[in-house]
């Protein structure tokens, strides 16, 4: 058997590169009437990167290229960007053409009822303008074809940026494999959520869980947030953001993790969840061969079944109560935490609240 050396991951542009290299083509085609095919922008720390551009209609526009990173459903999308040449001292304005977002509620980087196009993209398409025309205002219309239908997919509709995507980046650069956008979508819609005068959060793990966490507990609110496998950062977030209580609600397969003191919760980063429940179930004195079939479960699901079928469905109240010490314990004791355990169909097997 041979080693071989695993290539390094290609890395990619983010819309906020794809929408300065087309600002930059515009601002050429404006300056000198034509545009070459490649042009060369920076970002705010000096990288150069070089783009291939083309002529759409009435704008210039830049294929997005994400690398690597296969998660990002952006990838080969068409950042278009159109300039307006106006009367003014120096001034850039920007508008979200068809399929980039706008901003409606508080919290985010950019104001309400402003396009969503983030301040270091932003700083990038003036300095790529200016580069080439430095002393006229323009208005930088920037459109993605099909943006609208692609923003379903993300974050945007849950942090009230409404029409489309947002043009994001604050390197420049996608790199694959990389969780912090993620994060930071999430550490944004905590942000929003406060914004809004909200002390109080709900946390649950995907858009299943959302759903019964608003029907069992009858939340109608906007203070909902779906955490994934990253638990932890939405309670350090929400203690950063001095939230007073939060409240917990998620299937065993998800929450037995936290109960074990796990708070990423991917199947590849951690596990314990057999073991936390095993643990409850011989601490409130169960036989030792049902301790052992619950152990060599080979899903969450079987052991929840077993420990029904035996008459232990109180150990979901003691588990309850440990993954809310846990998640108090995490954000130093700086807000109360309601847990709650529920089944595939969203019924409530067990609880605690925090007094």
């Amino acid at each position: 058997m041979c080693n071989r050396e695993r290539s390094p991951l290609r890395t990619g542009i983010t819309t906020g590169t794809c929408a300065a290299g087309a600002a930059k083509a515009y601002a050429l085609y404006l300056r000198y009437g034509s545009c070459p095919d490649y042009v060369s922008i920076k970002n705010l720390e000096g990288h150069v990167f070089t783009l291939h551009v083309f002529k759409e209609g009435d704008s210039f526009g830049v294929i997005k290229d994400s690398g690597d990173d296969v998660s990002d459903i952006t990838n080969g999308v068409k950042v278009l960007v159109h300039l307006e040449v106006l009367q003014g001292n120096h001034e850039i304005i920007f508008e979200a053409g068809n399929g980039v977002g706008t901003v409606t509620l508080p919290g985010l980087k950019v104001g309400i009822n402003e396009p969503a196009i983030n301040p270091v993209p932003r700083k990038m398409i003036e300095l790529a303008i200016r580069e080439v025309i430095p002393e006229k205002s323009f208005r930088v219309i920037i459109s993605i074809p099909n943006g609208e239908e692609l923003a379903k997919k993300t974050f945007n509709p849950r942090l009230g940026i409404i029409g489309g995507l947002s043009i994001l980046g604050t390197t420049g650069i996608v790199k694959p494999m990389n969780e912090s956008a993620l994060l930071e979508s999430l550490s944004l819609e905590l942000n929003m959520i406060r914004s809004l005068g909200f002390t109080e959060v709900y946390i649950t793990f995907a858009g299943t869980g959302e759903k019964f966490l608003r029907q069992r507990l009858r939340i109608k609110s906007r203070n909902v947030i779906q955490s994934g496998n990253y638990i932890g950062h939405v309670l350090d977030e929400a203690a950063r953001l001095e939230f007073t209580h939060a409240v917990i609600f998620g299937h065993p397969g998800k929450l037995l993790k936290v109960a074990s003191g796990n708070f990423n919760t991917h199947n590849r980063i951690a596990d314990g969840r057999l073991e936390a429940l095993c643990t409850q179930l011989a601490i409130i004195g169960v036989s030792r061969s049902m301790i052992e079939r619950v152990y060599h479960s080979n899903t969450t699901n079987e052991a929840m079944s077993i420990v029904d079928s035996e008459g232990y469905n109180e150990v979901w109240n003691v588990l309850a109560e440990i993954v809310s010490r846990k998640c108090r314990e995490r954000t130093c004791n700086s807000m109360k935490v309601d847990s709650y355990f529920a089944d595939n169909d969203g019924n409530i097997l067990g609880y605690y609240v925090d007094e």
